[in-house]
């Protein structure tokens, strides 16, 4: 069969193109034949590319693209990054980096079990121990009673009217901690009577304070 565009190939290619430039839906029809023209590809771009990339479909899609960039979505939340990180899982096999011996090496004291412990514990191979070498003396007591003390040589230097209470032992910085009883020591002398009140005096400085003129007033409930 003579193929028509034989004789003159080009005239058949003018009506081609003319053809599919008619076309609203030339690109479609491009794609299903698949096969493309030579030279009408620059063409087409120079002619039609404002008829065919550009819209106002188009603006009001970029438009919309850009101003979903500036603004923050449900589904965009999430913690920080680095800020949560996975359990590391050990012994689950050689294929997550952590199985065999599970990430503690080969023998020895920390590969054992409780082998850390041991070593925190004061183990040093054998020998004895620096927790068993040292003497020891003494106890603590846990039912001490912590007080907040002050001599009579401070209460001698103030200069007070009156009674002298916790408040305005705390008032002239004799004492640091509201929360702790006062206990009044007898170290120093004492030449003026005074009249003090504390949750709790020594033998002494209530012998002193009384030797003076003064008198001491007990808070209870120590």
């Amino acid at each position: 069969m003579p193929n028509d565009c034989s004789e003159d190939r080009q005239g058949c290619l003018k009506g081609v193109r003319y053809h599919l430039a008619a076309k609203p839906y030339r690109h479609t029809a491009k794609a299903s034949t698949g096969f493309e023209w030579p030279g009408f590809e620059e063409d087409q771009t120079d002619s039609y590319s404002s008829q065919y990339f550009t819209s106002k479909r188009d603006d009001w899609q970029s438009w919309i693209s850009i101003g979903s960039a500036a603004t923050m979505n449900l589904h965009e939340l999430g913690p920080a990054k680095g800020s949560r990180k996975r359990r590391k899982r050990i012994g689950r096999g050689p294929g997550s980096g952590h199985g065999k011996t599970s990430g503690k090496g080969h023998k020895g004291l920390l590969a054992r079990s409780g082998g850390r412990s041991r070593q925190a514990g004061g183990f040093e191979g054998g020998q004895m121990s620096l927790i068993r070498r040292v003497p020891k003396h003494g106890f603590t007591n846990v039912f001490r009673k912590e007080y907040s003390i002050v001599n009579l040589k401070s209460l001698g230097d103030m200069i007070v009217s009156g009674t002298i209470t916790p408040q305005a032992l705390v008032d002239v910085g004799l004492v640091k901690r509201k929360s702790l009883p006062i206990k009044i020591l007898g170290n120093g002398d004492l030449t003026k009577a005074i009249v003090v009140q504390a949750h709790k005096f020594s033998k002494s400085a209530e012998a002193k304070i009384r030797a003076a003129g003064g008198r001491v007033e007990v808070i209870p409930g120590v």
